[in-house]
């Protein structure tokens, strides 16, 4: 599988994964975490026109995934409550993460190419939402604490590091 930027014309089967993601999320029990067809198209959209938003290809069924990546400071990160980060230093964000459900393993693909651009990474999920953490703990990532959402819903935190940022 190949990670590229997301295009415009990639748009409908960007927003498929999603539709799916949200179907997945309700029968596995998270009910409460992209609710009111978050996210938005218009979201979306802002995330391909601001090169953030990629794409996982697989060379049999294409487009199997999509999620936000970005390195730098992200706001949703400034405050940690019930715990604290692993560290202080510049870090790279995934949000939005999401399959079609078509090929197994693309979460594991898009998060170990993430870590590749930037060893020091930070991610969050709804606590109702045992896959994502499954994978994330799967990978590496260490629950950090309690973050909340710009809509002030809680997420918990997490973080994967290189052993040579840790301090």
């Amino acid at each position: 599988m190949k990670i590229r930027k997301a295009r415009l014309e990639d748009l409908d089967i960007i927003m498929e994964a999603y539709r799916y993601a949200r179907e997945f999320m309700q029968k596995t029990g998270n009910a409460n975490q992209w609710i009111d067809g978050y996210p938005a198209r218009e979201l979306i959209v802002k995330d391909i026109t601001d090169r953030n938003c990629y794409v996982c290809v697989d060379p049999v069924f294409g487009i199997a995934g999509v999620f936000y990546f970005r390195i730098g400071e992200d706001r949703t990160y400034a405050r940690i409550e019930e715990g604290h980060w692993l560290n202080e230093a510049p870090y790279g964000v995934v949000h939005r993460i999401a399959t079609n459900g078509k090929v197994r393993g693309v979460a594991d693909h898009c998060l170990r190419w993430c870590f590749r651009q930037c060893g020091n990474m930070r991610i969050d999920t709804h606590r109702d939402n045992r896959v994502m953490q499954h994978i994330l703990e799967k990978n590496g990532y260490t629950a950090c604490g309690i973050i909340y959402t710009d809509n002030g819903t809680e997420r918990i935190a997490f973080q994967k590091m290189n052993n040579q940022e840790h301090k």
